[in-house]
């Protein structure tokens, strides 16, 4: 009798132990099958992506980049997440300090020099509880739910092939630092962006802070994009992806570096979903992230990859259904 039970035991062990194994196997194969782009929808533009992933991260690749170098550059107005009908951060400038755009009308000065010689820990509380208050005119939704879930993704894409996910706009860097972590998992020292001087002091208990300084040290448009890449990463990256003239240099930059490279630009052409700018191919002109026929021309001579809404995202925002 106890050689029977023993028996059964182990049988039932050795039933158990299969039944685990197929299921870590099953979870295992459904985590590798999941689509980590879901928002994409197939074509030139997905297929750049996985495929330049693909091959910088395989090993066997001759294209395979070492993680160290594995430096991706987002802009953040109009790529990750929505500038029209005008820069959030210009409209909190706005109204902080009215009538502040008549005497700055780019949004780098504003960003330096409007609020200047406010604390720096009292600046960026002014820009939480705005942030928490503020709503879009057109989807009465905080700014913070306006971003892009396909570029939400592709951010995630990248993390989980082992590249550095720098943010490098041409609005404040302060301003971006408070909320890029939580809203997009960038800490605050993998964002670049214009950015001013700030003043070391005491206050009245002696305690050290920082001001705000009306002084810009760094214009992080145009070609101050790569001068701030270099400043603060020392490294060119080898994906770069903008939406505007601002970013052109970023994208020129990124792609003049040898091995693989992915340069890619969102073009907004769904008017119906979100808006329709360019002026290129004869969209409306916009003053707020200009997409220029010149830069659509320049695209396409470089190889870069031009990110259709209308065509390439099936999902704009998280909150869609």
């Amino acid at each position: 009798m106890p050689c029977r039970r023993r028996w059964f035991l182990l049988l039932l062990g050795s039933l158990l132990a299969t039944i685990l194994l197929a299921t870590v196997a099953a979870m295992a194969g459904g985590a590798q099958s999941a689509d980590p782009l879901p928002s994409w929808n197939p074509g030139a533009a997905r297929d750049g992506i996985v495929r330049f992933v693909r091959q910088t991260t395989d090993p066997a690749s001759p294209a395979f980049v070492p993680p160290a170098e594995r430096i991706a550059t987002f802009d953040q107005d109009g790529t990750l997440w929505v500038e029209q009908p005008v820069y959030p951060q210009v409209r909190f400038i706005l109204e902080k300090v009215p009538g502040a755009v008549t005497t700055h009308q780019e949004l780098e000065r504003l960003a330096a020099t409007a609020l200047s010689g406010m604390p720096l820990d009292t600046f960026k509380a002014d820009v939480r509880q705005w942030l928490a208050t503020a709503r879009h005119p057109r989807w009465q939704r905080p700014y913070t739910e306006l971003t892009y879930q396909p570029m939400q993704e592709l951010l995630r894409y990248l993390r989980a092939h082992g590249f550095k996910t720098y943010i490098v706009t041409g609005g404040g860097q302060d301003f971006v630092r408070v909320f890029a972590e939580e809203v997009y998992g960038i800490p605050p020292e993998q964002v670049i962006g214009s950015a001013g001087a700030t003043r070391y002091g005491y206050d009245a208990q002696g305690r050290p802070f920082l001001t705000k300084e009306p002084r810009l040290l760094l214009n992080d448009n145009d070609a101050g994009k790569p001068e701030g890449i270099q400043l603060m990463i020392g490294r060119r990256p080898i994906a770069a992806f903008g939406n505007s003239t601002g970013d052109r240099q970023m994208l020129e930059y990124t792609k003049a570096g040898d091995g693989a490279r992915l340069s890619m630009l969102v073009l907004h052409d769904d008017a119906r979903r979100e808006y329709a700018y360019g002026p290129a191919l004869g969209l409306p002109d916009s003053r707020v992230g200009p997409f220029t026929q010149g830069l659509y021309d320049e695209a396409r001579r470089q190889g870069w990859i031009v990110i259709s809404m209308r065509n390439d995202w099936g999902r704009l925002f998280a909150f869609e259904p």
